[in-house]
């Protein structure tokens, strides 16, 4: 009877209609604002932001002309080595002396470079053909230094032609002078096999470790000149490290590629 007389009351007493009536609250309206912010944003950002991406690839620094192992012509021991590593010889220069039955023999450079591994030493004995050292072919004093990575074939065709390249010296701390920059300035048609890579570079070990993955692509890599730094060479920081940097010298390369849009549109 109580809620019967309740329904009653309520149907003789006129409706309120002159009252407003809440359709949200004030922190509804706040979030509803906030959610529509975000997504404007995000569609405004979809439409003409864009994502970049990087490929990594191990490389080496180098000169364009590459490097040759010298052998020894004749055999015989060793009895005079007359170069040190890390020392520049001019062609024809003689690098080793040599014991023979026919006499002593000088074993010489090929062509000018600078001597970057010493295999031969006193007192060993070398056959003919034999690996005696290893000498990267500098040219003129002022040839610049290059960078040479080697990347997985598969990535190769993603890598244009001026792609900028920031580089970690492994003799260079990244956290204290950071990376060296580079721009890609050709891309090899052809996967390196390990004889390939260990030909130019004049180091078996370099070509197996730069090959261990597959036979991959060479990438070359010219390096931004810079008159205000030691090194001669544009880095990340703004002096780079206080002191040059020398071939040889193994490097990791990331090679960034060209801005995508995060959508696609599909026109019918």
């Amino acid at each position: 009877m109580q809620f019967r007389q309740q329904a009653l009351s309520k149907l003789q007493s006129p409706e309120e209609l002159d009252l407003p009536v809440r359709f949200a609250r004030p922190q509804g309206w706040l979030v509803l604002c906030v959610t529509v912010v975000v997504m404007a944003a995000a569609c405004f950002w979809a439409v003409t932001g864009s994502v970049s991406s990087t490929l990594s690839a191990p490389g080496i620094l180098t000169h364009a002309q590459g490097s040759y192992v010298l052998q020894s012509p004749v055999a015989g021991q060793v009895t005079d080595v007359l170069a040190k590593q890390g020392q520049t010889m001019a062609a024809g220069a003689p690098l080793l002396k040599v014991r023979t039955q026919q006499g002593d023999r000088l074993v010489r450079t090929i062509a000018a470079g600078r001597v970057t591994a010493l295999t031969a030493t006193i007192g060993a004995v070398v056959t003919t053909g034999a690996d005696v050292a290893s000498v990267e072919r500098s040219g003129a004093a002022d040839n610049p230094l290059m960078v040479m990575l080697y990347l997985p074939a598969d990535n190769g065709s993603a890598v244009p032609v001026g792609a900028p390249v920031d580089l970690t010296v492994r003799s260079v701390p990244a956290q204290q002078y950071g990376v060296l920059r580079g721009r890609v300035t050709a891309v090899g048609g052809a996967p390196q096999t390990r004889e390939q890579i260990s030909g130019f570079l004049g180091d078996s070990q370099l070509g197996e470790q730069f090959s261990q993955h597959g036979r991959p692509l060479a990438v070359l890599v010219c390096l931004d000149r810079s008159a205000t730094t030691r090194s001669g060479y544009r880095w990340s920081s703004a002096q780079g490290p206080p002191y040059k940097i020398d071939s040889m010298t193994l490097t990791t390369g990331s090679i960034h590629l060209a801005d995508q849009r995060p959508i696609d549109w599909l026109l019918p």
